[in-house]
């Protein structure tokens, strides 16, 4: 049997002319769909003195005025759904822990896209049909299970739909099923490796992880390498484009996360602006939905930062925009003491020492207006706190205190890891 490099080659390998054609197609459709449909969108469109046949250009994409999740909030549930509500087939949302959640809501012709697009990314990631997938997020509101498994129906994958939760019945159907692909949140593997380490165990078959929901660093993704002998990929997408997977992944050369254009266009913009950045510098992402039909999305804000890291062919053969992997968001970015950096950095240099582990936490501590980092670590004995504080003076220009743990003594989570942890003494109890 022939092995599969792409999902769907077509559409993965268009030339640029012919993805500038399908997405300028794609989108005045999109833009069409939306005024004849939904009285929110009109308006917007309205407001910012839009028509549809006002669209005749991949350019006039800039005049479209910008969706925020606060949009989503206020049209909670279902204001901002384009279709007869008989149409709706599934639904997921966000948590909702900061405030309204925002809704997803599937037509049929949604849940094909969504599937769709997840199985680009698991061919993408080496696996074939047959290969046996398991997948560790929950199947619940939460859209990441439900992603993973509806790409892998679509790509004829065996699936183990393990959900959350039971670190060593995961590991004992990874080992019964022989488990080729794992479909998780990175914060989960630190605690399936400290498993196995006790019980002398390892997964031979197990080759290829696709992450999602956090960001996670190079050195994560090497120390995996080392200690799994997996291959670890970054894949991409949100409640409000789709769920999971729907705007794109890196492939095995990891240069940057494909985006598939033929779905989605993307822009990178100056967050305080709105003005588009040169291709290389760092801005907020902007997703337009050009095939959904449910909720599309029209210059979506996702409050993500990334930077074009190319436009051409990829050694993968690929030819869509390439992204680079999200360092963090324009409000996750931490400021102390004049220094600014992402939580993810603070995992790099982790994970440059010697005998540090990759569960940890950042505390920021404000007392008297004065706000303090401290970085509490597991390491293995002989790592101290001036060790970890002095890596990431060198590192990241300003000296937090370093608290290092016992293996095994930090808090366990089984979803995403909370890595940030703020602790306020000025506001009153």
């Amino acid at each position: 049997m022939n092995r599969l490099k792409f999902w769907n080659e077509r559409a993965e390998t268009m030339s640029r002319d012919e993805l500038s054609k399908v997405q300028l197609e794609g989108l005045q459709k999109t833009v069409k769909h939306v005024w004849a449909n939904n009285e929110f969108y009109r308006k917007r469109l309205t407001d910012a003195g839009i028509e549809p046949g006002d669209i005749k250009s991949l350019d006039d994409l800039r005049k479209l005025p910008f969706l925020t999740k606060d949009d989503f909030r206020d049209q909670y549930p279902l204001g901002m759904f384009c279709m007869p509500r008989n149409t709706i087939r599934e639904m997921h949302m966000s948590s909702g822990s900061t405030g309204t959640p925002v809704v997803m809501a599937y037509t049929e012709a949604d849940l094909t896209q969504w599937a769709e697009c997840m199985a680009r990314c698991q061919i993408m990631a080496g696996l074939q049909p047959g290969d046996t997938l398991q997948v560790t997020p929950t199947f619940g509101l939460f859209n990441g299970g439900f992603g993973f498994y509806h790409g892998a129906r679509r790509a004829g994958l065996f699936t183990v739909p393990a959900s959350s939760g039971n670190t060593a019945r995961q590991i004992k159907l990874m080992r019964d099923f022989h488990v080729k692909g794992l479909g998780s949140v990175v914060s989960y593997l630190p605690r399936i490796i400290e498993v196995l380490e006790k019980e002398g165990q390892t997964l031979p078959d197990l080759k290829i992880g696709i992450f999602g929901a956090e960001t996670f660093s190079d050195a994560m993704r090497q120390h995996l390498r080392e200690v799994l002998d997996i291959d670890a990929f970054d894949i991409y997408g949100m409640t409000e484009t789709g769920g999971v997977g729907t705007t794109g992944m890196d492939c095995p050369a990891h240069d940057g996360i494909h985006v598939w254009e033929d779905q989605y266009i993307t822009e990178i913009v100056n967050p305080d602006t709105g003005e588009p950045v040169p291709d290389g510098e760092m801005g907020e992402v902007i997703i337009t939905s050009l095939t959904r039909e449910g909720i599309p999305v029209i210059r979506y804000r996702t409050r993500d930062l990334s930077r074009i890291v190319s436009r051409e062919k990829c050694a993968c053969g690929r030819t869509s925009l390439r992204i680079d992997r999200i360092p963090g968001r324009c409000d996750d970015m931490l400021i102390v003491k004049g220094v600014n950096f992402f939580p993810r950095q603070i995992e790099q240099a982790l994970l440059q020492i010697p005998g540090v582990l990759p569960d940890y936490q950042i505390v920021l501590e404000t007392k008297n207006g004065i706000t303090d980092v401290r970085i509490n670590v597991e390491a293995e004995e002989g790592v101290t706190g001036y060790t970890v504080a002095k890596h990431l003076k060198e590192v990241l220009g300003f000296s937090p205190k370093g608290d290092v743990f016992k293996p095994g003594s930090l808090p366990r989570t089984e979803g995403k890891a909370k890595r940030v942890i703020k602790i306020n003494h000025d506001e009153p109890n």
